[in-house]
């Protein structure tokens, strides 16, 4: 599929009850609470197209995560915006949506049981494009990456491999539908750069889809992570190319290198 998917334009202004967006729409944070939590993509999604989000903030003393899918619901339509994502808004229909885990939200082919888990990724790291049926999806924004330290040199390698769990903090989380041949759509959920496979099959295209984030319970906050299409950027390449050849972050700082490509391979 042609990469040419326009970039995420921020979270719509209409929001569950307890959740506040900051000035470029682009960070959301359930301010009480641990539900009305729910948040939407701005724009329809364009087949293909990630919208992805980076957990930032952890809430201890409640139970549940981030959840996450789509909807054919105009929010603005709303005329009250549902408590919950599960199952307020799926019960209004035309709705899908899955709580964040690597099991329990993929579907068989033949639409029976829950297929099973997906082997690990066997391409490399460093491959710029995830696959998704024909789609291709640059690589380097999909994983999360810790905050530069003692010890992300290691976290950063946790976070590569997926060991661990899916809602840990600075975990990215994206969701995207493929169009079929029939018509319909497939749904996929990709956590840190792995593709959870379909977590639901014919979804009709006839109405926009929009996406839908619900900043539940022990997820506190989250934020935009713009997605480029495209072939990567001579500053991507630059520091992926960095990245693999240093053990600690924190050694960029040694090296000859502008200050604003050193920030870049250090914190994003």
């Amino acid at each position: 599929m042609a990469a040419r998917c326009r970039l995420a334009t921020g979270f719509h202004c209409v929001h569950g009850a307890n959740v506040q967006l900051d000035a470029s729409r682009m960070r959301a944070t359930r301010v009480e609470s641990f539900a009305n939590g729910l948040c939407f993509s701005q724009e329809p999604l364009a087949p293909g197209q990630i919208f992805l989000v980076e957990i930032e903030e952890k809430e201890k003393g409640w139970c549940g995560h981030l959840r996450v899918g789509l909807t054919a619901h105009d929010p603005q339509s709303l005329e009250v915006v549902p408590e919950y994502s599960l199952p307020d808004l799926v019960n209004l229909g035309d709705t899908w949506v899955f709580a964040i885990t690597r099991s329990h939200n993929r579907v068989a082919p033949d639409g029976g049981e829950e297929a099973p888990e997906p082997a690990p990724a066997r391409c490399s790291p460093w491959e710029p494009f995830l696959l998704i049926e024909q789609v291709r999806i640059p690589r380097d924004a999909l994983v999360g990456r810790s905050r530069p330290g003692r010890y992300s040199h290691i976290l950063d390698e946790l976070y590569r491999t997926n060991v661990l769990p899916a809602t840990a903090r600075r975990s990215r989380i994206g969701v995207l539908y493929t169009p079929q041949p029939d018509g319909t759509a497939d749904m996929h959920i990709v956590i840190n750069g792995q593709d959870m496979g379909p977590s639901a099959r014919r979804l009709p295209t006839a109405r926009p889809l929009y996406a839908v984030v619900d900043v539940f319970a022990s997820t506190k906050s989250v934020r935009i992570i713009p997605v480029e299409y495209g072939l990567p950027s001579l500053q991507t390449l630059c520091r992926l190319v960095i990245q693999k050849h240093i053990i600690h972050r924190l050694a960029i700082d040694g090296l000859d290198l502008p200050p604003p490509l050193k920030s870049f391979c250090k914190h994003e």
